[in-house]
């Protein structure tokens, strides 16, 4: 009788437990659910950017989302971004990908997605992900990608540039692009 009286303990014990565990995880849930729920929201948008009066950025996205109140915030563009890029001769850089997201704090902003830079003089690199530095004006990926211009095409795995291509460093790289001397 004792082991039937220490069996019936137990199982009503194991009851209590795991019903509370249910109510718990239900809990953890929710907040998990409004942790990432965006605090902004926002359709066709377009965002400019200055420094001194001067236009440095446009974005354009058809969706942003954002995060502003989670642990690590950032804004997310889950339908991709248009942005033009503008240097202190007002020559123009383009930018489109189908995805980006930029985590608040480090000036980096993540582009994914048939990502394509082109420039007013033609030359255009693609890949499927690259990072800007916007504090620095820099560009850099690991993935695969195509470099276009009008003296040759290149391709490569894993690169980084400024934003009018002046300044390029190549990890694998094969093709031929002539440079002229400047």
């Amino acid at each position: 009788m004792k082991s039937t009286g220490l069996l019936f303990i137990f199982l009503l014990f194991a009851t209590v437990f795991l019903a509370s565990c249910d109510s718990n995880l239900k809990d953890v849930q929710k907040i998990n659910l409004s942790e990432f729920s965006p605090s902004g929201d926002a359709d066709s948008i377009t965002l400019k950017y200055t420094d001194s009066g001067r236009i440095k950025a446009v974005l354009i996205a058809s969706k942003m989302l954002d995060y502003a109140t989670v642990k690590y915030p950032f804004t997310e563009f889950p339908k991709g971004v248009d942005v033009t890029l503008y240097d202190e001769k007002g020559k123009r850089t383009y930018i489109r990908s189908n995805y980006a997201v930029q985590f608040k704090g480090t000036d980096i902003i993540d582009l994914q997605g048939k990502v394509k830079i082109s420039t007013e003089d033609n030359q255009v690199l693609e890949t499927e992900q690259l990072y800007f530095d916007q504090k620095n004006s820099w560009f850099f990926t690991e993935e695969k990608f195509k470099f276009s211009a009008p003296k040759g095409i290149s391709n490569g795995e894993g690169i980084d540039f400024n934003s009018d291509f002046t300044l390029m460093n190549t990890q694998k790289f094969s093709g031929e692009i002539e440079q002229s001397e400047q």
